[in-house]
């Protein structure tokens, strides 16, 4: 059965087989050997200066590593504006809420992009932002938001960028340097094709001066401060640690994020191109959206659950749209371990049900 949701991924042999490496005590030198390799290649991963970045891991879904950097980096005395245009959107301003984190959000109809002159009327509106929080690529739709113009915006007014790469990071470019990042979350189960149980904050080393404590197993700031010392508070999942090293390894050897951004954009164009010969239109431009997912309108005279099961039938996993898109909108992920072979029977699978 190949996955074409948005994770978690259909694996590689080579990360499927790490899994089968001996037991580890999390207490162990072998342990923190691990755990390092898997913070420094994360690090190298987009060529960051390890003296002004480092890769904090934690055990939970990409979720929590969002959870973790809003409840940290928002400080005690800070205010967070969210761009929402999207269900993960809505999801920092829920983690807000729930932590009482001062807030304003700007929300946009799912379908647009946000609106940049709206966002940057909140900022210089003496409302006391600190930091704005927004999805790189908002799953919901496939969209992938201008992470730099945003960062643009919060560089100009001297504001910090929090950053939901769950679904991007290690596929699309992010500029940490000169983009106004203070963190971005992301997890291993996704673009880096390893496994759930793994996620990290890579975080700029300055931001967890002024962090909050408001977590205690997601506390962001100890969790770096154990880790820099070759520690950890509590039992992280190993396995998932052994998995996300292998395939930080099989990354690297494949070319690093540049080649796999190539790889995703390649099949994401076939997959596009082939269901546009069938009628099935794209939901979002192609231009707008990411290479990791696309968002397609459901054909006519099919509904989502006929069209998912007749497709797993064929050995395809797809993903529903969201919310009140479930009745329009169906999504094809193309992370992991798929081929443009992969891709050829999707659409013969496709062709197959229009007859």
């Amino acid at each position: 059965m190949l996955l074409l949701n948005p994770g978690p991924v259909t694996l590689t042999d080579r990360v499927r087989q790490s899994l089968l490496q001996t037991d580890l005590c999390h207490r162990e030198s072998e342990f923190f050997d691990l755990q390092e390799e898997a913070r420094t290649r994360l690090v190298k991963l987009y060529d960051l200066d390890p003296s002004q970045w480092q890769a904090v891991l934690m055990t939970g879904s990409g979720t929590a590593a969002v959870e973790s950097m809003i409840a940290a980096l928002v400080p005690q005395d800070g205010k967070l504006l969210i761009v929402e245009n999207g269900v993960y959107g809505e999801r920092i301003t829920q983690i807000a809420s729930q932590y009482r984190i001062a807030h304003e959000t700007v929300k946009h109809d799912w379908m647009d992009a946000p609106d940049l002159a709206r966002i940057a009327a909140c900022l210089d509106g003496e409302r006391g932002f600190t930091h704005v929080a927004v999805i790189h690529h908002e799953t919901t739709t496939g969209r992938l938001n201008d992470l730099a113009a945003l960062g643009a915006l919060c560089q100009q007014r001297g504001i910090r960028l929090l950053v939901d790469g769950v679904s991007s990071f290690a596929a699309e470019a992010i500029d940490f340097v000169n983009g106004g990042i203070d963190a971005v979350a992301a997890t291993a189960n996704k673009c880096v094709h390893g496994v759930p149980g793994a996620s990290f904050v890579m975080v700029r080393r300055a931001a967890l001066a002024n962090a909050a404590s408001r977590t205690f197993y997601l506390d962001l700031g100890r969790l770096a401060k154990l880790q820099d010392q070759r520690n950890t508070p509590f039992t992280p999942s190993v396995h998932a640690y052994y998995a996300l090293v292998e395939a930080l390894r099989e990354l690297e050897d494949e070319g690093g994020w540049h080649a796999r951004h190539a790889r995703y954009a390649a099949l994401a164009e076939q997959a596009r191109a082939g269901l546009a010969a069938l009628g099935i239109e794209s939901a979002v431009p192609p231009e707008q959206s990411s290479v990791v997912l696309r968002a397609y309108r459901l054909p006519k005279g099919i509904t989502y659950p006929q069209l998912h099961d007749a497709l797993k039938a064929r050995g395809f996993v797809i993903y529903a749209g969201q919310g009140g898109l479930s009745a329009e909108l169906f999504r094809i992920s193309t992370m992991g371990n798929i081929h443009p072979a992969d891709i050829d029977r999707l659409l013969q699978g496709f062709a197959e049900l229009a007859r």
